[in-house]
């Protein structure tokens, strides 16, 4: 016999006192069993009220939902005796009643938000507690990676998932997790069922406004793990370079809570004195608390060692001790997709590839690779169909202003013609080339590179497909660059 939970064991009070024995917890109405608690959400396209009457039919015990949930199947939950529980706030209600279901989590877990960075922070943090000696993992763009491995659809997960996998990986051994999140997932309370030790901010730029009204809205969203997901006594640990960063920062302190701030200011707890870059990699220069410090990095971009630093406050922030902790620095190793190098011709040219979608990534991409190259620098860029138009243009200028070459070509076009995503985006770059094909834009792109030289393939980083209408058609930004300079020069990559 399976897990049962009372709705008070779960947090939950139903209408008329009503009680339930809740055997799961869903939502998606095809995934409801027998007593299971089914979650109506609101959403952006349609209510989750409108499911209620299929999820009584595969049995649910209980339905949580809002008063236009509860309106819109009023007719099915008069003649059920499933439990009604009507809140306000249904999302932040499904997070903590998803943490109590499922009752575990490792015993230190970190977040980290911001526009660009994250996975890169997520990753790094894992990496310094799993040099340290603990069982960590990283949950978020790339899913569950480090001790406990497991796939996601989500960079934040839903609650009911989120917190299977802190279970799950609680249940494997693993003690330490760092997380991203989105802004998507904190403006749907995902993780506020989450117990974290210390939270991270990377910096804001434009992104998502497909989601959010504006700028101001989509910063709110990101503020939630400070003003809501954070206690009190936890650690923010926040780049103050960026000016939403000292905002964030404003908003820790007005909290009570830590903050220990990160950045090239000197006023930063943890700061860059001096960097300087190598074909390969960087040696980073830093202060903390007013002792000198530094660390080889194999890693590829003046943002990446800000990402390392981040990471570093977050693993102190969480209880690590600090000298042991920049002991691990130069075992940092660069996610997937994030500033990857992919290929190198024969000729010594390199071929990058960086997950960078939006214009600021795009713009600080570039401007990251440049100290490395010694030649020209050449950059293939797209942008996402369905996704926020005002960017595109945007992404494009971004390009044109700091790279030597720029091709267009198609990211992943959805449901849009590519064609038109295109030409919004050469509106930025009206002197770059305009390649369809991403395949062939990028054999042209590495067909280009002369001694010296380097190529930056944006937009796609990790991805395994592109999305051309209902379809994935697999694709692979790094397999790709390999195969040029295979075919180019003569099966040597």
């Amino acid at each position: 016999m399976g897990r049962r939970k009372s709705l008070a064991e779960l947090g939950l009070t139903a209408q008329g006192g009503r009680k339930a024995e809740i055997t799961g917890l869903a939502v998606d109405s095809r995934e409801v069993r027998e007593g299971f608690l089914f979650a109506a959400l609101p959403g952006t396209r349609v209510h989750g009220g409108e499911f209620i009457q299929y999820a009584l039919r595969m049995g649910a015990g209980a339905i949580l939902t809002d008063a236009d949930g509860a309106r819109i199947a009023e007719a099915e939950l008069a003649e059920s005796e499933a439990a009604l529980i009507v809140t306000e706030d249904p999302r932040q209600a499904l997070s903590y009643c998803a943490a109590l279901w499922f009752g575990a989590q490792p015993e230190t877990v970190v977040a980290v938000t911001g526009t660009n960075g994250k996975t890169s922070v997520a990753s790094f943090t894992r990496q310094i507690w799993t040099a340290l000696g603990f069982e960590a993992v990283s949950i978020g763009t790339t899913g569950v990676e480090g001790a406990y491995e497991v796939p996601l659809k989500h960079t934040t997960p839903e609650p009911i998932t989120l917190h299977r996998v802190l279970a799950e990986s609680e249940a494997a051994g693993v003690t330490h997790a760092a997380m991203e999140a989105s802004s998507h997932g904190l403006a749907q309370r995902r993780l506020d069922g989450v117990r974290i030790a210390a939270a991270g901010f990377t910096n804001l730029t434009q992104d998502h406004l497909d989601y959010h009204a504006d700028l101001d809205e989509y910063f709110s969203a990101k503020a939630g793990l400070f003003t809501r997901v954070l206690s009190e006594d936890g650690v923010a640990v926040i780049n103050v370079d960026d000016e939403r960063g000292r905002d964030m920062a404003a908003i820790a302190r007005s909290r009570g809570q830590e903050v220990l701030s990160v950045g090239r200011r000197d006023g930063a707890d943890l700061h860059i004195i001096a960097r300087s870059f190598a074909p390969t990699g960087q040696v980073l220069r830093f202060q903390w608390h007013g002792r000198v410090g530094q660390a080889e990095l194999g890693l590829i971009g003046g943002f990446q060692s800000e990402n390392v630093l981040l990471a570093a406050g977050l693993a102190i922030g969480a209880g690590a001790d600090p000298d042991q902790v920049f002991d691990t620095l130069p075992r940092m190793q660069t996610v997937r997709g994030r500033m990857q190098l992919a290929a190198r011709r024969v000729n010594g040219a390199s071929v990058f590839v960086d997950y960078a979608h939006t214009p600021g990534a795009v713009e600080t991409a570039i401007k990251a690779l440049r100290p490395h190259v010694m030649g020209r620098l050449l950059v293939i860029v797209g942008a996402g169909g369905d996704r926020d138009r005002t960017k595109r243009p945007l992404m494009g200028q971004a390009a044109a202003e700091h790279a030597d070459l720029v091709i267009v070509t198609d990211d992943n076009p959805r449901s849009e013609d590519p064609a038109s995503i295109r030409s919004a985006v050469m509106l930025g770059c009206p002197e770059a080339l305009e390649v369809g094909d991403r395949a062939e834009a990028i054999l042209r792109g590495v067909d280009a590179l002369g001694p010296g030289d380097a190529l930056l393939i944006t937009g796609k980083g990790h991805e395994t497909g592109q999305i051309v209408g209902d379809n994935i058609f697999p694709f692979d930004d790094s397999e790709q660059a390999s195969v040029a300079v295979a075919a180019l020069d003569g099966g040597l990559a």
